[in-house]
């Protein structure tokens, strides 16, 4: 049985300039805005923990991890998969995962997905 599928659970949205978080219900008419600087919002995923405030070197890695397309998803998006995904926490863990990808052509956001920048991971 699905996980997200038998109750609409909110989603976390994020503004990375302001480094605030809100959780909010899906809108069908695009992202919300932010309630501070009125830009759209980013969707970060169901399972998206925000690092506090004053910490600009973790927001900079959510903001590659954004940026790269990826959400913070432990779970896959229907609930089926168990194993939790792989996200960044500061930028040294973004500079070493974005080396790999340069050095190896590896795209961007399978390389910042990985647990270990320089081995592939098997999908099960």
């Amino acid at each position: 049985m699905c996980f997200y599928a038998m109750v609409h659970y909110k989603l976390h949205y994020t503004c990375v300039p302001c480094r605030v978080s809100f959780k909010r219900f899906p809108l069908d008419s695009g992202a919300p805005p932010c309630p501070n600087c009125g830009r759209a919002l980013v969707c970060a995923g169901h399972d998206f923990a925000p690092p506090p405030r004053r910490d600009t070197d973790a927001w900079s890695a959510v903001a590659a991890v954004l940026g790269a397309g990826l959400r913070y998803e432990g779970l896959e998006p229907c609930g089926c998969g168990k194993r939790p995904r792989f996200r960044p926490r500061n930028g040294a863990e973004v500079r070493a995962r974005l080396a790999v990808a340069a050095r190896t052509g590896v795209p961007v956001a399978e390389a910042l997905a990985r647990r270990d920048p320089a081995v592939p991971e098997e999908d099960d």
